[in-house]
């Protein structure tokens, strides 16, 4: 299988096309950043072009579209939400002139409105589920729930199946201590829902998503089997958001997204904990 993968030389991007390489999958990488060393071949392009998205996303059976800025902060949000919205429309029309027969979309849990809102959300219930409410209010979140849209757009216009990917905190063994470390002594961890994911556990995630067999737009979410505290989950809950109802049992550390339909449609199982990643020595 030829998949074009875009975004490919960023920390999901980089690891969602490491996890194809490894199946066998002949992959172009492309973004508008080099890449470095890497086992795929790579083609550098600014995605809001139009001409250029279609000049390179051709002759592929399949697109990975995982090219955006990954968050509404540092950036004005009307440049976040127009660079991830053209990207989007950009890359889908591609794969559309190009024939592909399969569509996956690095989409995230901030459609439901975390971490990123100004009004706080309350759940309404946890685990998080697919049945959550949809949420966005920041541009970053927005761009998003539009991108799951313009997919669904171009399914029911008959051009692909497509499966849209909604994922917490992307994180890897050298990045957690540093990046989640001093979030998890705050009230805005919460924000987060304490949730993350294992970035090669992100790569089989989109490599389950590419052999799925269904039609149609799936939409599923993917999380790490637990949180990122060290408090249990059930405390937590009753601490942060009292009233909330629990939908079903949450056992020691287990996350509140909710993973179940993910394993039963793709055959998503998380692999990695940051509970067993080598912590950082400590300075004397």
């Amino acid at each position: 299988m030829k998949t074009i993968v875009t975004g490919a030389s960023g920390l999901l991007g980089r690891h969602v096309a490491e996890a194809l390489v490894a199946a066998g999958q002949d992959v172009l990488g492309v973004d508008a950043v080099m890449p470095g060393r890497v086992a795929w071949r790579h083609a550098t392009a600014d995605l809001t072009d139009l001409g250029s998205t279609l000049q390179l996303v051709r002759d592929c059976d399949a697109v990975v579209h995982v090219a955006a800025i990954p968050r509404p902060t540092g950036r004005a949000g009307g440049e976040v939400f127009k660079t991830n919205v053209a990207t989007a429309y950009n890359v889908v029309e591609a794969a559309i002139m190009a024939g592909a027969r399969r569509f996956v979309y690095a989409s995230s849990f901030s459609v439901f409105g975390y971490p990123f809102f100004e009004k706080p959300v309350r759940p309404p219930y946890l685990p998080v589920d697919l049945n959550h409410p949809v949420g966005a209010q920041d541009p970053y979140g927005l761009s998003k729930w539009l991108g799951e849209e313009i997919v669904d757009a171009a399914v029911r216009r008959g051009a692909f199946s497509a499966v849209s990917i909604r994922m917490p905190w992307i994180q890897t063994p050298g990045s957690f201590f540093d990046g989640v470390g001093p979030r998890r002594a705050t009230a805005d961890s919460a924000r987060d829902l304490w949730a993350y994911l294992d970035a090669r556990d992100a790569g089989q995630g989109f490599l389950r998503a590419l052999e799925w067999q269904g039609d149609g737009h799936l939409r599923v979410l993917l999380s790490a089997a637990d949180t990122f505290m060290e408090e249990e989950t059930e405390a937590l809950v009753r601490r942060v958001y009292p009233g909330v109802a629990l939908s079903r049992p949450i056992t020691g550390f287990g996350a509140v997204l909710d993973t179940v339909h993910a394993r039963e449609t793709i055959g998503f199982e998380p692999q990695y904990s940051w509970r067993s990643y080598p912590k950082p020595e400590t300075q004397g």
